[in-house]
């Protein structure tokens, strides 16, 4: 892989990129707290598979800059990806990939300009409508407990305490039995500033809600093809989400869950979600 970067959105972004410099975009979203060293299984296997295969650092994840405070809405990300889609793809529509976060802004995305891109696959957290699907409910509550914490003026302190514990228990929590100190490493190196540490908090701040909505109307009407994967054993976003949110799925989306993977599942089981997301993209999309 390759260590570039962009400038977008008025941003300059760090990127992670694989395969042909002329292949259809397939831009990458990562989420909280991560990097985009998360997709170093799939990046490798899009760039074989002809994409131009690219994972930014998300706004404020260092390498990548930290813009003022109040930048970090689910809107502003949303128009980071088209951005990025500009600046690396141009007018032809790309493949829009996303995780957590990246889900959320990979929503927005698809929203704002719907003919940047001919296939989205997100992750983790699924489109919801005005009112965030069993956000409220007793157990999703629960999960979402680290949510409430971060809006709180102690939490850049809080998250940074000990070498970033905090985020040590929410991986082993969030993905149980998944061995996560190489990501965390990465994590922990793209907090280490304050600034960076507040930008990756300020996501959580600038959405209170903790699930903005995927779209301005409240429901995923159209766009297109449409991915959406699941971990069975989600620490963070319960798996009985799912089927709450199916009626914010556009008509003809593929839905998979994954039996005994958390809520990094792309990186607990990286050889079966490469397989899924390539052989969605064959059937809807093209490299060339």
């Amino acid at each position: 892989m390759r260590e570039e970067t962009c400038v977008a959105n008025g941003l300059r972004f760090a990127l992670l990129e694989a395969g042909p410099a002329d292949g259809t975009l397939a831009l990458c979203l990562h989420g909280f707290p991560d990097t985009a060293w998360t997709w170093r299984h799939l990046l490798p296997a899009l760039g074989t598979a002809g994409y131009r295969a690219v994972a930014p650092f998300l706004r404020g994840y260092a390498p990548t800059e930290a813009p003022a405070p109040g930048g970090y809405t689910n809107a502003e990300l949303g128009r980071d990806a088209c951005a990025l889609h500009e600046a690396l793809g141009g007018g032809r529509p790309g493949v829009l990939i996303g995780h957590d976060w990246g889900a959320l802004a990979a929503y927005r995305a698809v929203a704002q300009a719907p003919e940047r891109w001919r296939c989205l696959v997100t992750a983790a957290v699924p489109p919801t409508g005005p009112i965030p699907v069993d956000l409220f409910s007793h157990e999703q509550m629960r999960r979402s407990w680290y949510s409430y914490l971060l809006q709180l003026p102690v939490a850049e302190r809080l998250v940074a305490a000990d070498d970033f514990r905090f985020l040590e228990r929410l991986w082993a929590d969030w993905s149980p039995g998944y061995d996560g100190a190489e990501d965390l490493a990465r994590v922990k190196e793209a907090l280490r500033t304050p600034a960076s540490l507040a930008a990756a908090i300020a996501y959580y701040r600038d959405n209170p809600s903790a699930l903005p909505e995927a779209t301005t109307d409240g429901k995923q009407a159209g766009g297109p093809p449409l991915l959406y994967l699941h971990g069975a054993a989600d620490g963070c976003i319960g798996v009985d989400v799912v089927d709450a949110a199916r009626p914010f799925l556009p008509p003809g989306a593929e839905v998979a869950v994954l039996e005994g993977a958390g809520h990094f599942l792309h990186l607990e089981r990286p050889a079966e979600v490469n397989e899924r997301i390539l052989a969605f993209l064959d059937r809807h999309s093209s490299p060339a």
